[in-house]
């Protein structure tokens, strides 16, 4: 058999290529087969759509057939009885089998409490159906949230990594400058303190990386080696419409809004459903059967089996006329329990509106401090290329440098977190409306790259 090998540094190239990093788009479709909690909405759905076919059934004929078997055994013993001729009348038995089946059916005529029912089906989908958008909503959020924090946490890593660098390069110089004796150990114990400080908050920031990412596994059921960051220099465009209360109106149609609509209808089908206990209930029942029996006795000459046919169908009514008030407490408790829906579907509806709000002003805030950082960072870099000319020429102190680079790498890690933020409340401003879908996802993978 022929052996195929490949070249050595070839070998060595395939065994090093990295993995592919996972994008936003990818992540959410992992969350979608892997996250509980959306399973467990899914499964809530589910469960709720089958409320379509039990109300039908309220409404429909019911057919049960029964049928039964049976031996018999008696004997009968005639104490003192005497025929028409003073003849004693002698005991008898009685034995032999029986044997029938019924098939009945009801047809509900008039049954209020049943259409009622039938009625609340209908909701109670249209409820489970809203609840689940709601699900997909969130969890697209909550992905994105997560896969955002990850990369938040990466660049507050980098960022302090470089700061470090950069501190042992100025305690670098610090020393040589204190061995030839142009500055004070004061810049060297600076340096080294600040070094200090850097290595502890690398520590940290590992620690919060690691975190995040097990929050990241918790939804897409796996561990995220690696995830696309966003492109260096990316556009973030307002929201459309630019108007919070346009916004704010949509939000009242939004998924919550719609599940709190549902129910309120089903709450309002209830008081209605309980009233009708109050109210008589008409069906069409019909039956059909037979029998068959082979009895015979002892004293009788001639027994012969015998078989039966019936077939019967009329009208049953059913008038209620008293049950110790339980209905009219029932329905009490319905028209409270209405009246608390109404409530919950006005508090919903302010909610989400306010959501929407918060989401909008994250939004438009959050583009106006993007653009704020980016200008802060043309500053900082400045100041510090301007610090680090000064300490050469002997103007500016070792401090003055070490304050600088913090200001850089901060105002790095603040632009950083600015733009992961604002997506994120757009995502969330969406969300607010009931409009967020894969699409969105998509449009946000777009602004991911590498560096």
């Amino acid at each position: 058999m022929p052996r195929f090998c490949l070249p050595l540094s070839l070998t060595v190239a395939l065994s090093v290529v990295p993995a592919r990093a996972a994008d936003l788009l990818q992540i959410y479709r992992d969350a979608l087969a892997n996250d509980a909690t959306y399973a467990s909405a899914r499964a809530a759905r589910d469960a709720g759509l089958e409320s379509l076919p039990q109300g039908l059934a309220q409404i429909l004929p019911t057919v049960n057939a029964s049928a039964f078997t049976q031996s018999n055994n008696t004997n009968i013993s005639f104490r003192g009885a005497v025929d028409s001729q003073s003849v004693p009348i002698p005991d008898s038995n009685r034995h032999g089998n029986s044997n029938g089946f019924t098939v009945t059916l009801t047809q509900p005529l008039f049954n209020w409490q049943n259409i009622q029912v039938y009625k609340e089906a209908g909701f109670k989908a249209a409820q489970a159906e809203a609840t689940f958008g709601q699900a997909i909503q969130d969890l697209i959020v909550r992905v994105a949230q997560a896969y955002f924090d990850v990369l938040a946490s990466q660049d507050s890593l980098a960022f302090i990594q470089a700061q470090k660098v950069a501190i042992s390069e100025q305690l670098a110089q610090a020393k040589r400058n204190f061995e030839v004796g142009t500055a004070t150990i004061t810049d060297t114990h600076e340096a080294q303190a600040r070094y200090d400080l850097a290595t502890s908050q690398e520590i940290a920031a590992q620690g919060d990386l690691e975190i995040k990412k097990r929050a990241l596994q918790q939804i897409i059921g796996k561990f995220p080696e690696r995830l696309e960051p966003l492109k260096p220099n990316i556009e973030l465009n307002p929201p459309k419409p630019n108007s919070m209360e346009d916004w704010a109106s949509a939000a009242n149609q939004g998924y919550q809004a719609r599940a709190q609509e549902a129910a309120l209808e089903i709450a309002a089908r209830e008081v209605e459903r309980i009233r009708a206990g109050h109210l008589p209930t008409l069906n069409i029942v019909g039956s059909a059967g037979t029998s068959s029996s082979s009895i015979s006795t002892s004293t009788s000459v001639n027994n012969n089996p015998s078989d039966a046919t019936s077939r019967t169908i009329g009208l049953q009514l059913a008038i209620p006329l008293y049950a110790g008030g339980n209905v009219s407490s029932q329905v009490r408790q319905a028209v409270a329990n209405r009246e608390k829906a109404q409530q919950d579907l006005e508090s919903t509806r302010r909610t989400a509106a306010l959501s929407a709000r918060q989401a909008f002003v994250g939004v438009s805030n959050g583009m106006a401090q993007v653009k704020a950082l980016e200008a802060a960072l043309i500053s900082s870099r400045s100041a510090l290329d301007s610090n680090k000319l000064g300490y050469e020429v002997g103007v500016r102190i070792n401090i003055d440098v070490l304050n600088a680079q913090q200001q850089v790498y901060s105002t790095l890690r603040d632009l950083s977190k600015a733009r992961y933020d604002t997506i994120v409340s757009g995502l969330k401003l969406k969300a607010a409306t009931g409009t967020l879908g894969e699409a969105d996802v998509e449009e946000v993978t777009r602004l991911l790259g590498a560096n």
